[in-house]
């Protein structure tokens, strides 16, 4: 068996760069450097005996990580939108020679020969193909989402200009917002919009007649979001679609007129469509890894479950994966903390011959927090139905949970690194 400075390093490839694929990322190089990994809070657990040479490639269509808890409050919020894109040059715990970064699209994935088909980012030159060998791979790729659940650029420097443009709308929308769509997505956007800009009129505007009709969620959290909705001066219409948006006439100051399915009409000056739609963006694995939707199929272990070669080297994190619950970024973290000790646990075995744990996910019910403005209201099975500060600080705070993200992933500490 080859010494460790003779084994050449594990090459791992983590497809997505949000918090699924910085949370394997950085705990399997923490473990990888013979440290406990920074999700690990039991005391009682010890850092490893070995240190195991690796390799991490991040394959991100952006050129750094994006808060998208945040968005419903960065498409209202220049100074916001800016400390929520980081470039990945710019992260200090990603600045390691163990971690590269491609900016770029996996086109394909050979799970037989275990070779990834990139097509990365060439600036002002286009792009070019990039064949990638790997001995272990995490997608965490997550859904293809549009604005403004998610930003439409792909670097920094565009989503502050897209930003820019829609603060700048809304702070001109003297007539008021329009906001389509009562999941969470339009919810916060009103409440964020509505806590900003509190002269404004801001309307919601859901085709059902209980908010968050899609989530298997209580009612009773339902309808505490509409009445702390309505509380914040936010108001709401239910049971009606958005038929046709046209230019207003002379009659009013408004710009757009509003036809609704049940005979209304509303006045605004700008509508945020924010029904949601997303897509598993899986189309670079086997159609075997994935269920008829899309998502990746897995064991409680993360690894791929479906009839495809070598998949106990295949994994997948976050909201690619096939797993019960609501898609929620700590989920995503967690699923990632998991398969990163999984990772590391199939690395030992194969150096030293020792006999692996694997930590195995449990089902997950559903469960949900949402930020209403200065306010929030959350359900979850341990503490049923929250409401106030309480859950506010401990979901988001004053920035929509970019500094839990940022605290908990430790992106802002150098990871420690010895040649």
């Amino acid at each position: 068996m080859p010494g460790i400075n003779e084994q050449p390093p594990f090459k791992v490839l983590i497809v997505g760069g949000s918090y699924a694929g910085l949370a394997a990322t950085l705990n399997l190089v923490d473990l990888c450097q013979g440290r406990k990994c920074r999700f690990n809070v039991d005391e009682a657990d010890k850092a490893p005996e070995h240190k195991v040479p690796v390799q991490i490639t991040i394959v991100d269509e952006r050129d750094g990580y994006f808060h998208i808890i945040g968005q419903p409050l960065a498409i209202g919020s220049n100074s916001d939108a800016s400390t929520f894109w980081q470039k990945f040059e710019d992260i200090p715990a990603l600045q390691s020679p163990d971690i590269n970064h491609i900016q770029g699209q996996v086109e394909s994935v050979d799970c037989k020969s275990r070779t990834a088909r990139i097509v990365q980012s060439a600036g002002d030159e286009g792009h070019e193909i990039v064949e990638q060998k790997y001995d272990y791979m995490v997608a965490c790729s997550g859904l293809r989402r549009e604005w403004p659940s998610a930003p439409k650029s792909l670097t920094r420097e565009a989503y502050l200009a897209e930003t820019a443009e829609s603060v700048q709308t809304i702070e001109n929308a003297a007539a008021g917002v329009v906001v389509v769509g009562g999941g969470a997505v339009g919810i916060e956007i009103a409440a964020e919009i509505k806590m900003l800009q509190p002269q404004l009129k801001v309307t919601l505007v859901h085709s059902r007649q209980q908010l968050l009709s899609s989530e298997d969620l209580p009612v009773e959290f339902k309808d505490k979001t509409l009445e702390m909705l309505r509380e914040s001066n936010v108001e709401v219409v239910m049971g009606a679609r958005l038929q046709e948006t046209v230019p207003a006439d002379d009659s009013t100051s408004a710009k757009l007129r509003l036809k609704l399915s049940d005979g209304r009409e509303l006045f605004a000056d700008h509508v945020i469509n924010a029904v949601s739609r997303f897509t598993p963006t899986s189309s670079y694995l086997p159609k075997d890894a994935c269920d008829p939707e899309g998502y990746v199929r897995i064991t409680p272990g993360l690894q791929f479950s479906g009839d495809v070669p070598n998949k106990e080297f295949h994994y997948a994190a976050g909201d690619l994966a096939c797993w019960s619950g609501i898609k929620r970024g700590g989920a995503a973290m967690h699923q990632a903390h998991f398969a990163a000790v999984n990772i590391h646990q199939r690395m030992l075995a194969h150096l030293y011959k020792t006999e692996p744990k694997f930590n195995e996910l449990v089902e997950v019910a559903p469960m949900m927090a949402l930020a209403l403005g200065k306010t929030a209201v959350g359900y979850f099975p341990t503490m049923g139905l929250t409401v106030g500060d309480t859950i506010r600080n401990m979901f988001f705070n004053e920035d929509l949970g970019y500094g839990i993200c940022w605290r908990w992933m430790r992106l802002g500490e150098p990871t420690a690194y010895k040649p």
